[in-house]
């Protein structure tokens, strides 16, 4: 047993005097205690552990309250996958807490995720000591992807439950995330074309070298071998048919979306992920990203909708938006608002808003300045007269309706005299052969002229003001998390994927809503704070 060490002390004394017969001056000695930290009883006594490891941690460490929310999510509907016969497997409720709980830390790697189960007392808390290997946890990922979407649905529900959702206000916005591919795994439509033919010939060639090759050694040696060629043959074929498939795949995807048009040369597919839309950058570069769209509650920034997008843009978003919101949280209030930004003024999403009846605020523009202040006039500063079918210009001359296709397109336009005498003709005429101002229109312009009128009001700016501290957080906070981009490929895997993360970011916020707001600690039990 080990003896407890006296206390350090600092002895300041005076030696004796050799000389004379009179006794040296002593000094009396001082004693100074060292204020050090004394090792704890257990360690003199030699007790290492608690009695439970989970003793070591504090009473309110977010994966206890991780795994009190966790332990509610319904997972019934994966139980038919499994059979009675066979090696014991994971729970499924198991696997999706700790998945959960790791992409809640910035973890997203199956094998970090394993190694994290077995060092991370937090993870050996959710994952109930148990140990999963990497495999497992990957595989569940990939073969539940229908699974996330209804597990983002549970952690909404979870989040209205406990008061966190009102429905007075949401916010609707889209970000990109990289694809798990590379801009250097791609090739164009030209480049596929050209190569398909050059391999197509090189085939042949080689097909022709067998038979001869065949023919020889049937005479020589009167049986066939040829075992060079084949082998080379076998690797073009296979690059043939990856470029086909590619091709086809770019050719589904542009026809889809300009149906009827012819395929630009320059059109990009990805060979790893051929859902993956290419998307230009800021600085004329590109990515190969999916657009994830969130339907965001303003109360305490719940996710409430979320659907995934392989459009570069917002313009056809707010139809499929606002059906994944009605899924989720049931029918929407009368008296809720929606606030977007400027990507989602068009008149398919104006459309929507209106079929739903939903009081919606859009900007319809990007902060416009006044007339003499731009370099150009552009299309809003132009007044529409639904009554008079006519645009009225910021001189206040007529624009008139000049031509009108069978799909309701429009062109107005002005008169000459009136643009040669303007004073704004510089800002507003760019025809190089002296033309007047035209402006083409659709059978939606009522739409946007309405909701332009309705964001001039003081109210409506002071609504939509609040957009940018609803939504946009949001995906600062998935970002600043660690994901940035999607662990799987296709479209059907990528959309499981950031239900998941929805739902991770949704339990993350019940979770901090409960340990700085809602709820305290009391004797270890999570109690609901005095009122």
């Amino acid at each position: 047993m080990n003896q407890q060490q006296p206390p350090a002390t600092d002895v300041d004394t005076q030696p004796q005097s050799a000389m004379g017969t009179t006794p040296p001056k002593k000094r009396t000695a001082v004693t100074r205690i060292i204020p050090f930290k004394p090792a704890p009883a257990e360690y003199s006594q030699r007790t290492f552990f608690p009695d439970s490891i989970f003793d070591l941690l504090p009473e309110d460490h977010e994966c206890i309250i991780y795994k009190d929310l966790l332990d509610q999510i319904d997972v019934t509907s994966l139980h038919q996958s499994y059979s009675v016969l066979g090696q014991n497997a994971y729970n499924p409720k198991l696997l999706t807490s700790i998945l959960i709980y790791a992409y809640s830390q910035g973890i997203f790697s199956s094998r970090r995720i394993a190694e994290k189960l077995k060092v991370d007392i937090g993870f050996m808390y959710v994952g109930e000591m148990q140990l999963p290997n990497f495999r497992v946890i990957s595989d569940f990922r990939k073969d539940n992807i229908a699974f996330f979407k209804n597990c983002f649905k549970q952690t909404v529900m979870l989040a209205m439950t406990a008061g966190l959702v009102r429905l007075g206000h949401i916010s609707i916005d889209g970000s990109k995330f990289k694809a798990d591919t590379s801009k250097h795994k791609a090739m164009s439509y030209g480049r596929m074309k050209a190569k398909e033919a050059e391999l197509t010939q090189e085939i042949d060639d080689l097909l022709k070298r067998a038979e001869a090759c065949d023919g020889e050694e049937d005479r020589k040696y009167k049986e066939k071998t040829g075992h060079e060629i084949p082998e080379d043959l076998r690797f073009k074929i296979g690059r043939r048919e990856k470029i086909r498939s590619a091709k086809e795949a770019l050719e589904k995807r542009e026809n889809e979306a300009h149906p009827g048009q012819a395929i630009e040369d320059k059109k990009q597919i990805s060979f790893s992920d051929h859902d993956a839309p290419p998307v230009n950058g800021t600085k004329g570069d590109f990515d190969y990203k999916y657009n994830g769209q969130v339907s965001v509650d303003s109360a305490f920034q719940i996710i409430v909708g979320e659907h995934m997008s392989q459009r570069a843009n917002d313009k056809l978003e707010l139809q499929p938006a606002i059906q994944e919101l009605i899924e989720t949280v049931g029918p929407l209030p009368k008296e809720l608002k929606m606030s977007v930004d400027n990507g989602y003024f068009s008149g398919t999403n104006l459309t929507a808003i209106e079929e739903h009846k939903i009081d919606a605020y859009v900007a319809v523009g990007r902060g416009e300045k006044e007339i003499m202040e731009r370099d150009k006039l552009t299309k809003e500063q132009f007044v529409y007269e639904t009554a008079n079918d006519q645009y009225t210009c910021p001189n206040g001359k007529q624009l008139e309706l000049k031509s009108e296709t069978s799909d309701g397109k429009k062109i107005y336009k002005a008169k000459k005299e009136d643009c040669d005498g303007c004073p704004l003709k510089a800002q507003c005429c760019s025809s190089k052969k002296g033309e007047p101002r035209s402006i083409s229109t659709d059978s939606y312009e009522g739409l946007r002229q309405s909701m332009r009128d309705k964001m001039q009001s003081e109210h409506a700016k002071k609504i939509y003001g609040r957009r940018k501290t609803i939504v946009e957080p949001v995906f600062g906070q998935m970002k600043n998390g660690g994901f940035r981009r999607f662990s799987m490929r296709g479209i059907k895997k990528v959309s499981g994927e950031f239900s998941l993360i929805c739902a991770v970011h949704n339990i993350k916020k019940i979770t901090r809503a409960m340990i700085n707001e809602l709820r305290s600690m009391n004797q270890g039990k999570i109690v609901l704070k005095a009122a």
